[in-house]
């Protein structure tokens, strides 16, 4: 006969073994009309954690701004909308179609759909907003799909929201790709691109985004610098002032490249 052991919890792991997976916490951002968009925010997520971004923020209010002449009865797309803040503000002031989108993970495009759940009361009837997993240079039939048909094929968009996602400068290529696939061949059609170089010490990289959006097809038109009150990171190196600037540009189709489409 086998003896048998009694192991008791030899196997189990310790108590604090692991360190606690951090909970999803929400954020809010308060209009200038006064209204208040509350957003979830991924836990610990590797390409975002727990955070909402100042250029996030800048952009949102920017369209604000300008909501009459930039999305009101337009088509949106943004491109790592992350915690989705400018789609949603989008939505809200009047846009035809909002479309946001970040990297096609689960966990990712699951919050973006909850916090546009979360808005659904906000957003008029008129405007539609819509949750997509989207990998920056691949095909964007699916985000086309969105827009409402017309007699332009394909689709596209009159506005590209792109705040915080040139950092990436291995991507550039891509991101100007999907630019040129999915921004309007048309004069008021608009790509903004807005960040703050939260290690200034990558600027020129990130800055390289530019000639080649030139390069591209696109103009390149420098709108604001805004400098806010305190850093994101206040533990993060470099220049501190450079970390707490927010650039914003706006891309055009270059006149040439308009010519082509008449």
């Amino acid at each position: 006969m086998e003896d048998d052991f009694d192991t008791g919890d030899l196997f189990k792991d310790p108590e604090g073994f692991y360190p606690e997976e951090k909970q999803p916490t929400f954020a809010e951002h308060h209009m200038l009309s006064g209204q208040t968009v509350r957003v979830r925010l991924v836990g610990s997520h590797p390409l975002y954690g727990n955070l909402l971004w100042n250029a996030g923020r800048t952009t949102a209010h920017y369209i604000e701004e300008h909501a009459d002449s930039l999305v009101r009865g337009r088509d949106v797309l943004e491109i790592g909308a992350a915690a989705g803040v400018p789609s949603i503000v989008s939505s809200i002031l009047g846009a035809r179609t909002t479309v946001m989108t970040d990297y096609p993970d689960a966990d990712l495009v699951s919050n973006m759909q909850h916090n546009a759940d979360l808005s659904v009361d906000m957003i008029p009837s008129k405007s539609q907003l819509f949750v997509e997993g989207y990998q920056w240079g691949k095909p964007v039939g699916p985000l086309q799909a969105h827009i409402p048909s017309t007699q332009e094929a394909p689709a596209t968009f009159d506005v590209l929201i792109m705040a915080d996602v040139v950092y990436s400068w291995r991507e550039h290529g891509n991101l100007v790709k999907t630019m040129q696939m999915t921004l309007k061949k048309d004069p008021k059609a608009v790509a903004l691109v807005i960040f703050t170089p939260y290690q200034p010490w990558l600027l020129p990289q990130t800055e390289k985004f530019f000639p080649l959006a030139e390069a591209g097809g696109f103009t390149v038109t420098k709108i604001f610098e805004k400098l806010m009150d305190a850093v994101l990171f206040e533990d993060d190196p470099g220049d501190e002032r450079l970390r707490r600037t927010v650039f914003g540009y706006e891309l055009r189709w270059a006149l040439d490249q308009l010519e082509d489409t008449t």
